[in-house]
């Protein structure tokens, strides 16, 4: 089951964390998570109960298309259109061009893993930046 591993730092901690790794002083442990929110707040308005229940008809009916996803969901096509970027941004959602230039959506991963700390430490990497 392939799973995605999130978490929840400041901007200052991913990018510090993100050039220490540029600059080889750290190297990623293989259960560290992979996507960064800034807040739990974003990380609930991205993934809140609607949008996980798309990602779910997503995975369980492969829609060949924006419009039939819309059908399925009942969303309108523009809405769903700048959800499923907001999800691609953060490697929730895969889009892929279709015949006659169609969207095609994919989720990648059957869960999601979320660290989320209950203070404000440090992240690993940040302290080598």
């Amino acid at each position: 089951m392939r799973t995605l591993r999130v978490g929840i730092a400041s901007y200052e901690q991913v990018k510090a964390r993100t050039l220490a790794i540029a600059r080889g002083k750290y190297k990623p442990a293989p259960g560290e998570p992979k996507i960064w929110f800034t807040s739990a707040e974003s990380f609930a308005r991205v993934l809140s109960d609607r949008n996980r229940a798309l990602l779910g008809i997503i995975a369980e009916s492969g829609p060949e298309s924006l419009a039939r996803l819309a059908e399925l969901t009942g969303r309108k096509k523009s809405n769903l259109s700048r959800t499923l970027k907001t999800m691609e941004r953060y490697g929730l959602v895969q889009l892929r061009r279709g015949t006659r230039g169609s969207i095609i959506p994919r989720v990648p991963y059957q869960q999601i893993s979320l660290t989320l700390p209950l203070s404000k430490p440090g992240l690993p990497g940040t302290e080598a930046a």
